[in-house]
């Protein structure tokens, strides 16, 4: 899967290319941000108008991740919705999709910006949730420790080949890990943001997402 492996909080972690999470010890997948419902909502309110399918484009690679983790947990770290009501008003098939993905396995949602509070859905709608040393929530928190968080939707760029490429990637430091938006269409905010330069260490490590997990020095903006 062209994974990359890494210890957090004492936590041994696995990043996936699609953005994913896993943690093997506790049989633990967490996505973030997927933002299911973004291209209706963008229509609706007559915005970009993006290509309909993105729903299903993001439930199919969380089964294909579901499916080589055999993961029996899921968190969704907020942001699931791009809207509260999009819980009830995705199509039929996208909702019956998201019920077969929970099928057998605790699946807690985690209240986002966008959606909080519980939807019609299966599954566990929490704040936060702690789960040995690490605690997860939507945004992360100053002076947290062992924290799992979204989002920023980070992404860097970085030089290849004589160009800048541009991939969403995971953060990480000593005291927090900031997941990439899984969702398709979702955007993104460059690690050379001083939001982000502000959240995390100097050593912070970036994992680029693509083709493999690749981890690299966080990307930051040069002094003035």
């Amino acid at each position: 899967m062209n994974t990359y492996a890494f210890s957090f909080a004492d936590a041994a972690l696995v990043a996936l290319p699609s953005g994913a999470l896993y943690w093997p010890e506790e049989g633990l997948l967490v996505v973030s941000d997927l933002h299911l419902g973004k291209a209706g909502r963008m229509a609706q309110v007559g915005g970009a108008q993006l290509p309909p399918y993105e729903a299903r484009e993001t439930l199919a690679r969380l089964e294909a991740d579901l499916e080589a983790t055999r993961a029996s947990r899921v968190i969704c770290l907020g942001d699931s919705f791009d809207r509260p009501e999009l819980g009830h008003a995705l199509p039929e098939d996208d909702l019956l999709w998201i019920t077969r993905l929970q099928a057998g396995r605790d699946w807690i949602w985690v209240e986002g910006n966008h959606d909080p509070g519980p939807m019609n859905l299966g599954g566990t709608h929490r704040i936060e949730v702690k789960i040995g040393s690490l605690v997860f929530r939507h945004i992360a928190q100053p002076d947290a420790t062992g924290e799992v968080s979204g989002h920023y939707h980070p992404k860097a760029r970085i030089p290849a080949r004589g160009r800048l490429i541009s991939r969403p990637c995971f953060l990480f430091d000593t005291n927090r890990l900031i997941l990439p938006a899984y969702g398709t269409y979702t955007g993104g905010l460059c690690t050379t943001s001083n939001v982000l330069s502000a959240l995390m260490a100097p050593n912070a490590q970036s994992i680029l997402t693509g083709k493999r997990a690749l981890a690299v020095p966080m990307p930051r903006a040069r002094p003035a």
